[in-house]
């Protein structure tokens, strides 16, 4: 399961929250999409976009189980979990880190101790320190990257 958000606060009297999307998929919050929390599986009855604060989506968003402010109280600051999406191609922070970097030669390059954000590419945090943009990566087999960048681009 992938952590992707979490409920802020109950908004209104009707059981709606406000959630604050980690995830930038939208469909996470479709109608009918099942999210967990830690003691609860919750099914989305309606969402819309709620603004953003901090750089982070939020949804109002109403869910099947939930009837009620005080129900809705209860999932104060839960954090909302979903498998990972099917996607072609999709690279996950969770399988990039600990990964081994290979150059276009074959030679391996270092491994991923982490993933950082940036506004322009998120980036390859290598063991080593060095530092390289995710556009420049594809993933060449189970737990395996390659990296072709420009010239002197994995140079310390």
């Amino acid at each position: 399961m992938l952590e992707i958000g979490r409920v802020v606060r109950p908004h209104g009297l009707r059981g709606q929250l406000v959630v604050e999307l980690w995830s930038n998929r939208d469909e996470r919050l479709a109608v009918g999409a099942v999210v967990h929390t830690a003691d609860r599986v919750l099914t989305v009855r309606s969402a819309s976009r709620h603004g953003a604060v901090g750089g982070r989506d939020r949804w109002l968003v109403t869910f099947d189980e939930v009837a009620d402010r005080e129900d809705a109280d209860g999932l104060r600051d839960q954090v909302l979990s979903a498998p990972p999406l099917e996607v072609d191609g999709a690279l996950w922070v969770h399988e990039l880190i600990g990964a081994t970097l290979f150059d276009s030669d074959g030679t391996p390059v270092g491994r991923v101790a982490s993933v950082e954000a940036n506004p322009a590419s998120d980036l390859l945090v290598l063991e080593d320190g060095r530092l390289v943009p995710l556009t420049f990566v594809e993933r060449n087999g189970e737990g395996n990257l390659t990296v072709e960048g420009p010239p002197g681009l994995l140079e310390l």
